[in-house]
């Protein structure tokens, strides 16, 4: 992953543009239901973004990202990161262009879906119910929807059709029959405002293993036809939303299969729904970082160490890559990963500090990843506010997390605890060097301690 400053400096000047009129009701959306999954920072972004929008409508004047870092008070990697989220929301798109004069950018603006898209979405309203609870949820929901009336019903519709109440009167002569579509039109180099149709996120389908689930999937039981574009589209969601493996996804088109051979999007939503609640003991998933956010790495300079290699890949991989690089490409299973989804959301932890929480319990552990042990050090870190790659490595270095081997559980013992320090792999270097100077300060007193004793002789004689 690139560096932020690799991607964006002061001095590069940026456009804000508007891929249709953003109303006012936008707000009311952005606010309630987008800020509770991006948090405040990527928010006020974005109302900034729009607020040097709105005195041109569709297009901004040019700034510098300096300007935009003093008007919201964050830095450059606040602002990058703060970006990529809306970019993942669906709520910007980012162009680039490098030139003799240096980079220049095109921040362009979506508006956010409708109340309606947003609950009935499948994937936002999943996070945002897990984020807010249920109760806030109903409260939102009804803060966005109105009373369906059919007072209307008994009434008689009464209105008159265009053709009614107008008549289009004939030219009396030939002269006005003229192009005029130069002059309907909004001319080569302008456009008409108005607001374009916002499309929900979508998972890129490639994610997804469509021949496994088709290979498994019984010709005479769910056709390839079945297999619509738009329930592909639900498919390859579900399958992020909920980390549904094929083989776990045919089950659920087979229980949303219809009598015409249609695949019921409803019941495979609910399906999915169902069974992430059941084995996760009623809980719905939340909306995470992938890898370490920009704003907490600090390996910001190509490596030149081992140890600083370590770090880069701690900051831009996933712990489920780190995971299975660490098991020797070995699946985690679905306690291992409740457990990962756990650390992540209950301590808050970066994934770059779970990482080396990871790399830390599965070499002292022989490869296992015991719960009990994972939450003590976890907790640990989340009291201490531990937030970078490198701080988690200090601790352990710093001989700050100790393991206490001859405690068990319900059992005691007349030996005394042994205190025996987590040192992962990566602390060997450090290790060898810290003998290293503890030998030579030890030759060093020595050395003091001879010239001392032969001081007393010569001051005995």
């Amino acid at each position: 992953m690139a560096q932020h400053w690799q991607e964006i400096l002061p001095i590069d000047r940026y456009h804000v543009a508007a891929n249709g009129l953003l109303h006012e009701y936008d707000r009311k959306v952005l606010t309630f239901l987008y800020q509770p999954l991006i948090g405040s920072t990527c928010f006020s972004l974005y109302m900034t973004l729009w607020a040097e929008l709105e005195e041109n409508r569709l297009w901004s004047d040019s700034s510098t990202h300096h300007l935009l870092m003093n008007l919201i008070g964050m830095n450059l990697k606040e602002i990058y990161e703060a970006r990529l989220k809306l970019e993942g929301i669906g709520l910007i798109k980012t162009f680039v262009k490098t030139d003799g004069d240096g980079r220049s950018f095109i921040y362009k603006l979506y508006p956010p879906l409708n109340p309606e898209q947003f609950f009935l979405d499948g994937m936002l309203n999943i996070y945002l119910y897990r984020k807010i609870g249920k109760n806030h949820f109903a409260r939102l929901k009804r803060f966005f929807t109105d009373q369906l009336r059919h007072e209307e019903e008994e009434y008689q519709d009464v209105t008159k059709a265009f053709q009614d109440v107008f008549e289009s009167a004939k030219p009396a002569s030939l002269q006005y029959l003229q192009d005029i579509s130069e002059d309907i039109e909004a001319g080569g180099n302008m456009q008409f405002i108005g607001r374009n149709e916002t499309t929900p996120i979508q998972i890129d389908q490639s994610t997804f293993d469509f021949a496994l689930l088709e290979a498994g999937l019984n010709e005479s039981l769910v056709p390839k036809k079945a297999l619509t574009p738009k329930v592909k589209t639900v498919i390859s969601n579900l399958a992020f939303l909920y980390n549904i493996n094929p083989i776990e996804m045919k089950n659920f088109i087979l229980g949303a299969i219809g009598p015409n051979d249609e695949i019921d999007i409803d019941d495979l939503r609910k399906g999915a729904r169902d069974w992430y609640q059941f084995v996760n003991y009623d809980q719905l998933p939340s909306l995470i970082n992938r890898t370490q956010p920009v704003a907490y790495q600090v390996q910001l300079t190509e490596p030149k160490t081992q140890e600083e290699q370590l770090i880069r890949s701690y900051e831009t991989l996933s712990p489920l890559t780190i995971f299975k690089e660490i098991s020797g490409g070995v699946e985690p299973t679905d306690a291992n990963l409740e457990l990962l989804e756990e650390v992540m959301i209950k301590y808050k932890l970066p994934p770059g500090v779970v990482n080396v929480l990871i790399d830390i319990v599965m070499k002292k552990t022989k490869m296992q990843f015991p719960k009990k042990y994972v939450n003590s050090v976890a907790s640990q870190w989340a009291r201490l506010q531990v937030k970078t790659v490198k701080d988690a490595m200090e601790l352990a270095k710093n001989h700050e997390i100790v393991v206490n081997e001859s405690k068990k559980a319900g059992k005691s013992t007349n030996k005394k605890p042994i205190r025996k320090e987590l040192i992962p792999e990566w602390f060997d270097e450090s290790s060898e060097a810290a003998k290293d100077a503890s030998q030579a300060n030890k030759t060093e007193d020595e050395a003091k301690k001879r010239a001392i004793e032969e001081k007393l002789k010569a001051f005995r004689k």
